[in-house]
């Protein structure tokens, strides 16, 4: 069976998301390298909050990187078979990246921490929003967006997250984000949700981000994958260190084209695809962008042996 794995992001994250793995040394132990890479007890963080610490970007990055690695070193561990392709959800790709050998762990959890505070950085908090929009198309968003940005002031709305039929993220300055969700309401969405962000993710705010981590990037050792990983900002893989670089750079400013990127798996001929790491929100977009790409989420000892048995 063709398999892929894709990495949760940001907003994944809760206190307490890995009791399901129990005393698991794989678990533990890869909390224990990422606490050493920042000199910060990453385990102490998850396991016992308080939440509003780990919700914060600076925090949560290395975290759901951590959370996720840990999954699958739990899953290759256990035997489990190698999959054909890895994709991951925005701050996932990194995930994916050392899944496929591109990244070393360390240096990714280092890195995650950088881009995080690039971001901050680039958006001061309170500056920048994001939201979820229900129950409108892409192009309905998009039109909003156009409609409620304000150029004079110089603020800006984006469709930033292109997640599933009927569910797109939009980010940008907290003004036009809040008359985005309005209108979008008055277009007909069934919900406007803003979401617990600090930072405008994808925007193109971040693009002063996105230079700095460029640049920070040249420093950090990238390899060949030795599983091809689909990217967030083009939906191709590559195999360029340098082009990786690129794509990470742009991912910060670009949107996350997930429902593209879940009908690129299907068309590749994947049979199954399993999501590695807290919480269930991918395989949930799944099931919206293509029912009949079977999806499972690989959170505790529970759904491990259900991998394995279906």
């Amino acid at each position: 069976m063709k398999l892929a794995f894709v990495f949760p992001g940001q907003g994944s994250q809760s206190v307490g998301m890995m009791q399901g793995w129990g005393e698991r040394a794989e678990v533990r132990n890869t909390f224990t390298e990422a606490s050493d890479a920042l000199g910060q007890n990453l385990w102490a963080l998850v396991a016992d909050g308080p939440a509003d610490l780990l919700n914060q970007t600076i925090n949560t990055q290395p975290a759901m990187l951590a959370a996720d690695i840990a999954a699958w070193r739990v899953w290759q561990a256990s035997g489990g078979a190698t999959p054909v392709l890895l994709a991951g959800h925005s701050l996932g790709e990194y995930a994916a990246l050392v899944a496929a050998g591109a990244l070393n762990f360390a240096d990714a959890i280092k890195l995650v921490r950088f881009r995080a505070e690039a971001m901050q950085a680039a958006v001061p908090e309170g500056v920048g929003a994001m939201a979820a929009i229900l129950g409108l198309d892409d192009d309905a968003v998009r039109t909003v967006c156009a409609v409620c940005a304000n150029a004079a002031a110089g603020e800006v709305v984006e469709a930033v997250n292109f997640n599933s039929p009927g569910q797109v993220v939009v980010a940008g300055n907290k003004a036009a984000v809040e008359r985005a969700m309005a209108l979008a309401k008055e277009k007909g969405a069934k919900r406007a949700l803003p979401l617990p962000v600090s930072v405008p993710s994808h925007s193109s705010l971040m693009r002063p981000a996105a230079e700095k981590l460029l640049a920070h990037l040249q420093g950090v050792a990238i390899a060949v994958p030795a599983i091809a990983v689909l990217h967030n900002t083009d939906v191709q893989s590559h195999a360029e260190p340098d082009a990786i670089r690129a794509a990470l750079a742009k991912q910060l400013h670009t949107p996350v084209r997930w429902v593209e990127t879940v009908r690129a798996l299907k068309a590749a001929g994947i049979e199954r695809v399993i999501e590695c790491g807290p919480g269930k929100v991918l395989a949930g977009l799944n099931k919206r962008i293509d029912d009949s790409l079977p999806a499972v989420a690989l959170v505790d000892e529970a759904s491990l042996a259900a991998a394995f048995n279906q």
